[in-house]
């Protein structure tokens, strides 16, 4: 790998920058109300068009660098150095947000800004770390998920999701023609339904009771509800209005991007029952350079699914994987428009199927 590629993904870090640039041109001139949108824009307006422009990156590390790149500790640090990194911006944010006049619209997109923001930096994040072994990695993924109310996924994404992904039992994985409106809210419920059962079903196999102290999310939501009381008490109900929001629009936004991930592939099913093994060709793929150096390329899920310890930094691209046609930036916004998600995606599903 490149020096200028490791240095990359210091890319991540320009997403939560979004929102004090917002609050900057704010200060200088741009009307309140339009500079609480101002992060969507920069994330789903220019960033596909730089995407598009950077275009695709194919390269994969070769195997004989990839353990030496998967211990660095310059790959390990980054997703660690974005829990302060969130928690500050989350303050300040929830701060501007209450101490600012930004009326009904801007306040809606700020909140739904930081809530992308979170997606990004907390959830995705977390999501490379709670698949590490270390305390260190899978704590912190705790708290980067603590601090958006979706602590669930911790639980449900490891044990749930990676064990039945691309089949009807998923809430995270979209049947074919199911658009994003019918799909989100029930994975939002059914994921943070799942993570408790399976939570209370490990306890069990334990010979404990479900409400028993090792309950991880018990511990989880106890600093989440500590989180929101600090936020209320230092904001108001502002504040804590805040809080909140950001946290659903977080789980929300990680929602749409599991849609984009796994639409319309399944798994087959084997005679004896059971499900063939889970693959590079049961999850969407995307190569754009850039928008896979600001999620620490997320987008080669394909890679990520076959082989879930593998470190961000050397995720392989798979040319023969079902490809997206942009980053999921550009994805993001095609899936809120069903008509335009199935006329782009439906032709492409159908050539990777053969049919």
């Amino acid at each position: 790998m490149s020096r200028l590629k490791a240095l990359g993904f210091l890319l991540v870090f320009l997403v939560p920058a979004t929102l004090p640039a917002a609050a900057w041109l704010a200060g200088n001139g741009l009307p309140p109300a339009l500079a609480g949108w101002f992060p969507l824009f920069a994330l789903f307006v220019l960033l596909p068009l730089l995407d598009y422009a950077l275009g695709h990156d194919s390269a994969n590390v070769p195997p004989a660098l990839e353990v030496r790149l998967a211990r660095a500790r310059w790959f390990r640090g980054l997703p660690l150095a974005a829990l302060p990194v969130h928690l500050g911006v989350l303050a300040w944010s929830g701060w501007w947000f209450s101490s600012t006049d930004l009326g009904v619209v801007g306040a809606a997109g700020w909140l739904l800004s930081q809530g992308v923001v979170g997606g990004v930096l907390a959830i995705n994040t977390a999501h490379e770390l709670i698949h590490k072994d270390s305390r260190l990695e899978q704590a912190v993924g705790g708290l980067l998920l603590a601090s958006v109310g979706y602590h669930g996924f911790k639980v449900e994404h490891l044990r749930g999701h990676h064990v039945h992904v691309s089949t009807p039992e998923d809430a995270s994985s979209a049947r074919y023609g199911q658009s994003l409106w019918h799909f989100l809210p029930r994975a939002l419920l059914r994921n943070t339904r799942n993570a408790w059962r399976l939570e209370a079903e490990r306890l069990r196999r334990l010979g404990l009771p479900p409400l028993h102290w090792r309950n991880e999310l018990i511990g989880w939501t106890l600093v989440w509800l500590a989180m929101a009381a600090g936020m209320a008490a230092w904001l108001g109900p502002a504040g804590l209005g805040f809080f909140l929001l950001q946290g659903l629009f977080a789980a929300s936004s990680l929602e749409v991007i599991n849609y984009i991930e796994h639409y319309g592939l399944e798994r087959r099913r084997l005679p004896d029952g059971r499900y063939e093994r889970t693959t590079h060709l049961h999850s969407w793929n995307s190569d754009y350079r850039l928008s896979n150096l600001m999620l620490f390329q997320l987008q080669r899920h394909s890679d990520h699914h076959a082989f879930p310890k593998r470190p961000y930094a050397i995720l392989r691209h798979h040319a023969d994987s079902p490809q997206l046609p942009g980053g999921y930036a550009a994805m993001f916004v095609l899936a809120l428009v069903p008509p335009l998600w199935f006329r782009v995606i439906h032709p492409r599903l159908a050539a990777f199927r053969g049919g």
